[in-house]
């Protein structure tokens, strides 16, 4: 078994469930084991950076558990069926679930885990659809690092509240997989590749676009189309989404003392101000000159 230190102050024993086969780790521990009445608990999580070799086998586990890949390849295997592992793919599994994960060799998994248990753990799996022994994948890929390198770092510090606030983070965390979660069979179709281009294009050129019909002909494709799309993989509609990348802009623009509201609609695509005011107010719920009274 490997050491670590915690906190910085003292020597952990880092459990035997722990594989030895990664280049590096950043972990934490809060309860080893937990109360059988507890609703929720966190018991450990991390981030592991895999060596090519890396292999895990077990016919059981002692908790419930969430893995998360951020970067690099590899296998999965569960109920005997293998699963690619690639960024933003996620598995679950927990007692009573065999499970086999392999890193590619040549381009090795690096991987968020977050391991849990109590009364309630089987429901918040159930909420995020991804029940013990299930595999799915979120878009886009990065969409749940910021939330995991939260955790582990409330998990790390020691401080009081930080169990509670752990168990928080992971209910954010079935949260933000509920809404970010696209099922395999999804994920490999084309509508969903259409779906992913046209985000990344909105994405990549929010500001100079204009409205839907622009963003259709760019990626060549029908704007009915585009909307069913986010109809069935979003919570919003192509353009709205548009408008909020624009205004999301804006408020930041906003904050800077020496930007003025004309000046910040042209440069997110309303040459009108008060368009752009009546916009900004629709979207964010406060008008342009409001807002910036909140500096």
């Amino acid at each position: 078994m490997n050491r670590r230190p915690a906190s910085g102050r003292k020597a952990t024993l880092a459990p035997a469930f722990f594989s030895p086969q990664v280049v590096k780790a950043r972990r934490f521990y809060l309860d080893l084991n937990p109360s059988r009445q507890a609703r929720l608990a966190v018991v450990c999580g991390g981030l592991e950076h895999c060596t090519p070799d890396y292999a895990v086998h077990r016919e059981t586990f002692p908790f419930y558990s969430i893995e998360y890949v951020a970067r690099g390849h590899g296998e999965l295997r569960l109920k005997g069926r293998p699963h690619l592992l690639q960024p933003g793919r996620l598995f679950s599994y927990g007692p009573g679930r065999p499970h086999r994960i392999a890193s590619d060799s040549v381009d090795p998994l690096v991987k968020y885990f977050v391991d849990f248990a109590g009364t309630g753990a089987p429901a918040l799996l159930q909420s995020c659809r991804l029940t013990a022994g299930s595999v799915a994948q979120v878009f886009p890929p990065n969409a749940l690092s910021l939330l995991f390198d939260e955790l582990i770092l409330s998990g790390l510090r020691a401080r009081r509240g930080r169990r509670e606030l752990c168990v928080k983070l992971l209910e954010c965390l079935a949260l933000k997989i509920a809404g970010a979660n696209a099922s395999l069979e999804e994920a490999g179709t084309h509508a969903f590749a259409s779906y992913q281009q046209c985000r990344q294009h909105i994405e990549a050129h929010f500001l100079r676009l204009h409205g839907l019909k622009q963003i259709a002909g760019e990626i060549h494709a029908n704007d009915a189309y585009l909307c069913r799309l986010f109809q069935r993989y979003d919570c919003q509609s192509p353009y709205q989404y548009l408008l909020r990348l624009k205004m999301n802009h804006a408020a930041e623009r906003l904050q800077q003392p020496d930007a003025m509201v004309k000046q910040v609609a042209e440069e997110v695509g309303f040459p009108d101000p008060f368009h752009f005011s009546r916009v900004f107010r629709n979207v964010l719920g406060l008008s342009p000159t409001t807002f910036r009274r909140l500096r």
